[in-house]
C-alpha cells in the first residue's frame, strides 16, 4: 500500500511539474505575443502619422506594399511579395506559354530591336526579321516606353490584332499586321556536332523543359544513329526555375538514387526526390557544362549528375543559389514569395552561397572589347543578407559567365566535344596554392520574348 501511495505521489508530482513547465511556456508564449502585438501597434501608429502628416497624400497601397516588401528582404534576398500583375508574369514566365506575336526583343537607343523571331510563330511567319526596328506598336511610339512596357502591348489575347511599324536597314519604314497566337517558349534547344554528339541547350525550366527535352533527345538519336558518343548538357548562364523539372530532367539521365533532398527548418519537413528506373540516354557519356550564370534548378541538375558519377562537369563555379522559394496565392492581393528551405545534392552537399564546382576548370577567353572588364557573377554569396551554408567553411565566390556567340571560340564547348571524342582534357586554370595546415591541425582535400 505504501509503494502504491508512493506511485501515486510520483505521478501526481511529474503530473504537476509537467503543468507548471506548461505554464511556463505558455506565459513565454503569451509575452511574445505581447510585444509582437505591441510592434504591429507600432506600425499601425507610424502608418497613421504618415497618412496625416506627410507632406504630400501617399498612395496607401504603395506604402503597405513597400512595408511588406522591406520585412521580406530584410530575411534574405529572394524572398519577395509580387503584386496581381507580378503575380501573373510569374505564372506566364514558367508556364512558358502565353499570347503574343513570337519574337524576342531588346532595346536599343530607346527603340525595340528584334534579336529573332521564333521559328513557326506569327512574326515569323509575317516576315519580321532580325534587327528589325519597332518604331510604333498601333501607331503609338515605342520611344518612351521600358521593354517590359514594349513587351507588355505585345503580348495580349489570341487572335486579336496589332500593327507594327517596322524600320529595315535599305528599306522604307513600313507597317506589318500580325495576328497574336499562343506563344510556346523553347528552353530546349538542339543540335548535332561533328555528326556524333548530341548538344542540348537548356536555357531555363519551364512546364515545357522535360517534353523540350525528351523530344531533342530522340530527335539526335535520329540524325545520328549508331555512331552517337554522347551528350552535351548546356547549363551555361540558366537562372532555374521549376523544382519538378529540374527533378525531371535529372530523372532523365538516372537510372536510380536520389536527385535532390530539401531541408526546412523542422526535421519533419524533409524531402527526397529519387530517380524512376530508365535513362533515355541509354547510358551515354554525359557531359554538363556550367558557369557563373547557372543557377538553382541548374545546378540541382549539375550537382545531381555529378554526385551520381553520371556526368563530367565542366566549366567555372555556379551561382550559389540553393534556397527553396515557395509561393504562397494570397487571393486577389498577390502571392509571397518566401524562402521555406535549403537544396542538397544526393551526397549531402548543401548548394547555397558555394555553388557546384566543375570537375573540369575551364575559362573563356575573352575578346580585346572585355579583356580587363569583370565579366563574373558575384555569386549568391556577394548577395546581401544571403543565408548561410549550413555546413559552414569558406563560401564561393563569383566566376565568369561570358559565353562567346562564335563556337569555334567557345573552349569549353570545345573542351566538352573534346573529352567525348576520348581527348584529354585539362583545366587551363592553374590551382591555386593551398595554405600549410597550422601545426597540429588535420587537413582535408563547390532578353524577353513575346
Amino acid at each position: 500500500m505504501t509503494n502504491k501511495l508512493r506511485s501515486i505521489g510520483l505521478m501526481f508530482a511529474g503530473a504537476l511539474m509537467a503543468t507548471v513547465a506548461w505554464q511556463a511556456f505558455d506565459a513565454a508564449t503569451a509575452a511574445s505575443n505581447a510585444d509582437t502585438y505591441k510592434q504591429l501597434n507600432l506600425f499601425g501608429d507610424v502608418f497613421d502619422r504618415v497618412r496625416s502628416d506627410y507632406v504630400e497624400v501617399p498612395e496607401e497601397e504603395k506604402l503597405i506594399e513597400s512595408a511588406i516588401n522591406g520585412m521580406l528582404t530584410s530575411l534574405d534576398p529572394h524572398s519577395s511579395y509580387m503584386t496581381p500583375k507580378r503575380f501573373q508574369e510569374m505564372q506566364v514566365q514558367t508556364r512558358g506559354e502565353f499570347g503574343g506575336l513570337g519574337i524576342e526583343v531588346t532595346m536599343e537607343n530607346g527603340i525595340v530591336k528584334v534579336v529573332a523571331p521564333i521559328d513557326d510563330t506569327p512574326a515569323a511567319r509575317a516576315g519580321i526579321m532580325t534587327n528589325d526596328l519597332i518604331t510604333k506598336l498601333d501607331g503609338e511610339q515605342v520611344q518612351g516606353l521600358t521593354l517590359n512596357e514594349a513587351v507588355d502591348k505585345m503580348r495580349g489575347k489570341i487572335n486579336t490584332p496589332i500593327t507594327l511599324t517596322i524600320v529595315r536597314e535599305g528599306k522604307e519604314p513600313f507597317d506589318v499586321k500580325i495576328i497574336r497566337d499562343v506563344i510556346r517558349v523553347r528552353s530546349v534547344k538542339s543540335n548535332t556536332e561533328n555528326e556524333d554528339i548530341g548538344y542540348i541547350r537548356i536555357s531555363s525550366f519551364t512546364e515545357q523543359t522535360q517534353e523540350g527535352l525528351e523530344a531533342a533527345i530522340a530527335d539526335i538519336k535520329k540524325k545520328t544513329g549508331n555512331k552517337l558518343k554522347g551528350y552535351v548538357l548546356d547549363l551555361r548562364n540558366n537562372p532555374g526555375g521549376l523544382l519538378d523539372q529540374a527533378i525531371s530532367v535529372s530523372d532523365t539521365f538516372l537510372d536510380r538514387g536520389e536527385v535532390v533532398s530539401t531541408r526546412g527548418r523542422n526535421a519533419d519537413e524533409t524531402q527526397r526526390f529519387n530517380a524512376q528506373a530508365g535513362d533515355l540516354a541509354d547510358g551515354k557519356p554525359i557531359v554538363i557544362l556550367i558557369n557563373g550564370g547557372s543557377a538553382s534548378a541548374s545546378e540541382i541538375v549539375a550537382g545531381a549528375l555529378q554526385d551520381h558519377k553520371r556526368a563530367t562537369v565542366i566549366g567555372t563555379r555556379s551561382f550559389g543559389k540553393g534556397s527553396v522559394q515557395t509561393i504562397i496565392p494570397l487571393g486577389s492581393q498577390g502571392a509571397l514569395r518566401l524562402t521555406t528551405a535549403r537544396y542538397y545534392t544526393p551526397a549531402g552537399r548543401s548548394i547555397q552561397a558555394k555553388g557546384i564546382d566543375a570537375d573540369i576548370v575551364i575559362e573563356q577567353e575573352l575578346p580585346p572589347e572585355l579583356q580587363g572588364k569583370d565579366t563574373s557573377t558575384q555569386g549568391e554569396a556577394s548577395l546581401r543578407g544571403h543565408l548561410n551554408n549550413e555546413a559552414g567553411g569558406e563560401e564561393g565566390g563569383g566566376s565568369s559567365a561570358y559565353v562567346p556567340e562564335d563556337k569555334t571560340k567557345d573552349l569549353q564547348l570545345k573542351a566538352a566535344l573534346d573529352l567525348l571524342h576520348g581527348v584529354k582534357v585539362v583545366s587551363n586554370v592553374k590551382p591555386k596554392e593551398e595554405k600549410p595546415a597550422a601545426a597540429g591541425a588535420n587537413s582535408s582535400s563547390d532578353t524577353s520574348a513575346n
